[in-house]
């Protein structure tokens, strides 16, 4: 009887663990069809973004990517091998959320291969390895159709970009049709020819990268500053730097708004790149520098103030001192971060660092019948800086005036004229040509006020479009690669797409470079240099004295007499030494304090995070095991 009911126990026990088993092989085989992630990432960045979403859903004609990757390249990196692995992924998600109007393929172009043909043709073409050996493709082509874009190399450095990248291809081969959008610039933006350059043996200066991104979406077509009239078939006008801007150009600005053209301004009080400014002449870059568009944005109600620069101690960027080679704040260059951003605007939501450097403010309120929202803002730890003294470093005493300045506005609404009168220079010399002949006036010639709503965006800086505030640029494979360190690009096509383009591609770029820096630090720091800042101001003064009246000595002697130091020199001298060793002392307390409490706030934040899940998992443990223990004991 005992050895019955052992032998029913292994029986049952054999065909419980068969059964388990059979269920397990079962499920697997199941969710090995599923393919599925669940992303814990606080913004999703692992997740396809609404905008990606939108695009596939709206597709109507099937679209096929064809992804080249040499799967089987001696020496391969084994970085590059998983990260095509994400890329792959990454497009198997694309088929999934296309409800099958993407199909992918995939190919491993190996030498002389048919594989290799086909991506030469589709215009991925293999580089060289560092290492040497075969060739290596790593790119994909998108084609819908007759349209085709290719995504030659998938560089690593762009990884947050890649669906960007990708969704935009979709999206230019389903609608091949480029908008047509017009750039009005007085800095050479379009590679003008540059006659310092050519005196140096030089050439043509290339285009700004923005453009060149730009053209990718875009038909772009270059106005003149001094133009009188914008075509009708520009619906969308950026206008950079419109230094001495004449009142006819700026009337057909006018009139441009008010038919219901869109407008992005870049103004600037102070332009490192105004060619115009004589180079010789330090004082002149600053004094000769400055561009707005007064005529117009008094009729808005706002004003713009080409003398002065904000500085900001909270958004202060770190820039290398020529002299020392050591990081020194400038806090008027700008790096604006969320906080200092509108959140709820499809344009600034979610991007990271924005460069603002010698930005200036917008002033005053919209006119009745505008509305206005602040795209970019100072902290209240900020001041207005003379642009002279920004240019050399801002070395007046800060005194943070407490007011959030507006950097960059948005303008909706209904526009009015600011030239009531009409064309500016349209007098009675038209007339005379015109006399004895039957004039037939248009009433709508001249528009007065716009029929439906308008939008007009302001930035106070035009230096942020320029490559060297926004990204490095090395070669790469062959190829220029093009790294964000900053995210003035994104920014600017978000604006332009908002505004002109496709709006689904917004959300996919904004989440791209996204940038999430210690808020409080930066706090922390810029109240201890505020705190110390005249303090060490004064000690640099006094040895700056020290210094002028020992060089003083040193004049008044004879020549011949310089290499003899008299004994009131070398009492200067050790006066001078002394000086300068307590500066250095006070001044290495001070950053020594101040790290010290910066890897304070770092080492919490760091065993937070570390011990804040196994806490509330032990925690949790601890709670239901006393919870049961109470139940069982109760029972």
């Amino acid at each position: 009887m005992k050895n019955q009911k052992q032998l029913e126990t292994v029986l049952y026990s054999s065909v419980g663990v068969i059964i388990l088993l059979v269920i397990a092989i079962a499920l697997n085989l199941i969710f090995t069809r599923v393919s599925s992630r669940i992303d814990l990432t606080a913004d999703k960045v692992y997740t396809l973004s609404d905008g990606t979403r939108a695009v596939l859903g709206k597709l109507d004609t099937p679209v096929q990517l064809r992804f080249y990757f040499s799967q089987s390249a001696n020496d391969l990196d084994v970085g590059l091998r998983t990260y095509a692995q994400r890329v792959e992924d990454l497009l198997n998600e694309y088929r999934t959320f296309s409800k099958g109007k993407i199909e992918v393929k995939k190919f491993d172009p190996k030498p002389d291969s048919d594989a290799e043909d086909s991506a030469n043709l589709d215009g991925v073409e293999g580089q060289m390895a560092q290492l040497g050996g075969d060739k290596i493709y790593f790119g994909v082509a998108i084609s819908c159709l007759d349209a085709k874009v290719a995504i030659p190399f998938i560089s690593p450095q762009r990884e947050r970009l890649l669906e960007y990248d990708l969704t935009r291809a979709i999206s230019q081969v389903v609608k091949p049709v480029k908008p047509n959008l017009g750039i009005m610039s007085g800095l050479p933006v379009f590679g003008e020819m540059n006659p310092m350059m050519m005196m140096r043996g030089g050439g043509r200066q290339e285009p700004w990268i923005f453009i060149s991104e730009l053209k990718a979406d875009f038909n772009v077509k270059e106005i003149p500053i001094s133009t009188d009239k914008i075509d009708d078939d520009i619906n969308l006008l950026l206008v950079v730097y419109p230094k001495g801007i004449s009142e006819a150009a700026q009337y057909a600005i006018d009139q441009f708004v008010l038919r219901g053209g869109k407008l992005v301004a870049f103004l600037d009080p102070l332009s490192v790149f105004d060619s115009g400014n004589n180079p010789s002449n330090p004082l002149q870059a600053a004094a000769g520098s400055g561009a707005s568009m007064d005529k117009l944005l008094k009729a808005w109600g706002l004003e713009f103030d080409i003398n002065k620069v904000v500085s900001d101690k909270q958004f202060l960027t770190e820039l290398q001192d020529p002299r020392t080679g050591r990081p020194q704040p400038n806090p008027s260059f700008l790096s604006l971060t969320q906080a200092a951003m509108d959140t709820n605007d499809v344009a600034t939501t979610q991007l990271g660092r924005v460069l603002l450097p010698f930005a200036g403010h917008f002033t005053g309120s919209p006119v009745e019948g505008l509305k206005q929202s602040v795209l970019f803002h100072s902290s209240k730890d900020s001041q207005l800086t003379d642009k002279m003294m920004a240019q050399f470093g801002a070395t007046e005493e800060f005194k943070p005036s407490g007011t959030e300045h507006k950097l960059g506005v948005r303008l909706t609404g209904k526009f009015k004229t600011a030239f009531p009168d009409g064309k500016p220079g349209a007098d009675a010399k038209e007339d005379d040509k015109k006399e004895g002949e039957d004039k037939k006036t248009d009433p709508a010639a001249h528009l007065k006020e716009s029929k439906d709503d308008g939008i007009v965006v302001l930035i106070g800086d035009a230096d942020m479009l320029h490559q060297n505030f926004f990204a490095r640029v090395q070669e790469l494979f062959g190829q220029r690669i093009m790294m964000p360190f900053a995210a003035n690009l994104t920014f600017v096509q978000n604006l332009v797409e908002q505004m002109g383009g496709d709006k689904d591609l917004i959300g996919i770029r904004s989440r791209a470079t996204l940038n999430r820096p210690f808020t409080r630090v930066r706090e922390m720091q810029a109240k201890a240099e505020l705190s110390y800042e005249s303090k060490i101001r004064q000690l640099e003064k006094d040895l700056s004295d020290a210094q002028q009246r020992l060089n003083d000595l040193q004049r008044a002697k004879g020549e011949g007499q310089q290499a003899i130091l008299s004994d009131e020199q070398k009492q200067e001298i050790l006066q001078f030494q002394r000086k300068r060793a307590e500066v250095n002392k006070e001044l290495k307390e001070v950053r020594k304090n101040l790290r010290r409490d910066v890897d304070s706030l770092e080492t919490t934040a760091k065993w937070t995070n570390i011990l804040a899940m196994p806490v509330a998992v032990s925690l949790a443990g601890i709670v239901i095991a006393t919870f049961k223990r109470k139940r069982t004991a109760a029972q």
